[in-house]
């Protein structure tokens, strides 16, 4: 994997830059949609592709492991032959998602053990296995193993926690190194940087990643209960440590307003299940700001969902029509928020990318922020 920086804006730390996979080149600054089970919720490839626009899409380490599994995956040739998307892919660890069936999950020096959501069968990851299994799958880009602490966690716990997920690096960029990738493409491995929202711990864990010397890093532990400006502050400290010659990863951010806040700070990477999952329930993003398209105030507007916008779907159907099809509970009103609702998030971070190459990203963010607050 190869990042080249094109161009940085004035007055702030944004970048614009291009990251080289085996699977296609994509421009940063972006935002990746999350296909957990190997599909986004609700969209079809082609939709991804050609209308949303979409560069790489994630998939999920511990949900592919446990379904379909890795026979199967293995079998198709990898991700990318079975679920038919030739573009880049990101696949996460899977910690977070471990780490989060606190009442069924055990960690050890070892790794952590924890029982299937699914069926309540028995697991174990290892920084090694991890890595094993994102073989298989044949990601572009594979996260390492790391314990994802709450975002109000004590410093006593966020201090074991961090020597933990160092000493599960160590081990996982050993074996990183130690292996071959599957499918004739090459694999990146980004550790991940953790430290709760203690800025010291904070930059110890990005100097401890930093001395591997690997083709990315990700920025993990934010956005899960801590206010916005300390998420912003952290990222702050870590992107001081990070080097400006390798891709910046925030895992699971966020909100529009966070995204351009976080480009502003640096990162040149985001995923969040935000726009998929707000669709969903009704509410579509916009320049403008957000709408509930069950609002009465919708019935009768006969206006495009965008009328320049970037994706088919905000130019053929109403607001008023997509407000009927949420009431009526009919399962193509979340099909047509979801792809709005992406094409809008991608739309944002090339416009940012765009404004960062004008070179008046930082006046053209602040104007942007406060619309992207309004209800509408």
């Amino acid at each position: 994997m190869k990042f080249t920086l094109q161009h940085t804006a004035p007055g702030c730390g944004a970048r614009a830059g291009l990251i080289e996979t085996g699977h296609g080149t994509i421009e940063t600054p972006i935002f990746m949609p999350v296909g957990t089970v190997g599909s986004v919720k609700g969209v079809h490839i082609h939709e991804l592709r050609d209308d949303i626009k979409a560069q790489i899409i994630l998939g999920n380490t511990y949900h592919l492991y446990l379904r379909p599994g890795m026979d199967v995956i293995e079998k198709a040739g990898g991700l990318h032959r079975f679920n038919g998307w030739d573009r880049p892919i990101l696949t996460d660890s899977g910690g977070f998602q471990v780490f989060s069936l606190s009442d069924n999950r055990k960690l050890t020096e070892e790794g952590v053990t924890f029982r299937s959501h699914i069926d309540g069968s028995k697991h174990l990851f290892t920084p090694e296995k991890v890595v094993d299994i994102q073989r298989s799958i044949g990601s572009d880009i594979m996260m390492a193993l790391d314990e994802c602490p709450p975002g109000t966690s004590e410093r006593s716990y966020a201090r074991r926690s961090l020597d933990l997920t160092k000493r599960w690096l160590e081990r996982g960029w050993a074996h990183y190194r130690a292996t071959s990738a599957r499918y004739g493409h090459q694999q990146a491995y980004f550790p991940i940087v953790q430290g709760c929202t203690y800025p010291d711990l904070r930059r110890e864990s990005a100097e401890h990643a930093v001395g591997l010397g690997a083709e990315g890093y990700a920025i993990g532990g934010l956005a899960v209960g801590e206010p916005a400006e300390v998420m912003y502050e952290m990222i702050d400290v870590v992107n001081e440590v990070l080097p400006t010659d390798r891709p910046r990863y925030l895992m699971g951010v966020g909100t529009p307003i966070n995204i351009l806040e976080a480009i502003d700070r640096g990162v040149d990477m985001m995923d969040c299940v935000m726009p998929t999952r707000n669709g969903r329930n009704g509410m579509l993003f916009t320049p403008e700001g957000t709408m509930n398209m069950r609002n009465l105030k919708w019935a009768d507007d006969f206006s495009p969902l965008w009328a320049d916008g970037p994706s088919l779907v905000d130019r053929v159907y109403t607001k008023a029509y997509l407000r009927h099809l949420f009431i009526a509970n009919e399962l193509l009103a979340m099909q047509i928020a979801s792809i709005h609702n992406l094409a809008f998030y991608l739309w944002l971070v090339g416009q940012a990318r765009q404004h960062i190459i004008d070179g008046d990203f930082h006046s053209w963010k602040n104007m942007m922020v406060e619309k992207l607050g309004r209800r509408l």
